[in-house]
C-alpha cells in the first residue's frame, strides 16, 4: 500500500518502519509520472515493504530536510535510517535491487 505524506509527523512514523521507500515527486514531473507505475508495482508486490509518496510542492519542508532538489528522488529507509537514495527514473528490476528486495 502506498502512503501519500505531506506532514512531517506522518513521514516520521511511516519510516520508523523496518524498511521503507520514499518517492519524492511532482504532479507536473515527466519522469516521476514514469516511476510511478513502477513505484506502485512494486508496492503491491512487496507488501513488507512500507512505500512513501511525497509531492515535493505540498511538503517542501519534507524535501528541504532530506536535500532533495531534483525529482524523481528515492530514498531507501531501514528502522527511520537513510540507508541509499537515486534520482531520476530506473527501472523495476533496480528499484527492486535498490530496496534490497527479491
Amino acid at each position: 500500500m502506498i502512503q501519500h505524506i505531506d506532514k512531517a509527523i506522518d513521514f516520521d512514523k511511516a519510516i520508523a518502519n523496518p524498511k521503507a521507500l520514499v518517492d519524492f515527486f511532482a504532479t507536473w514531473c515527466g519522469p516521476c509520472s514514469m516511476l510511478s507505475p513502477v513505484v506502485e508495482k512494486v508496492a503491491a508486490d512487496h507488501p513488507e515493504l512500507t512505500v512513501i509518496k511525497v509531492d515535493v510542492d505540498q511538503a517542501p519542508e519534507l524535501a528541504a530536510r532530506y536535500g532533495v532538489y531534483s525529482i524523481p528522488a528515492l530514498f531507501y529507509i531501514e528502522d527511520g535510517k537513510l540507508v541509499d537514495k537515486r534520482v531520476g527514473y530506473i527501472d523495476e528490476r533496480s528499484v527492486k535491487a535498490f530496496c534490497r528486495l527479491k
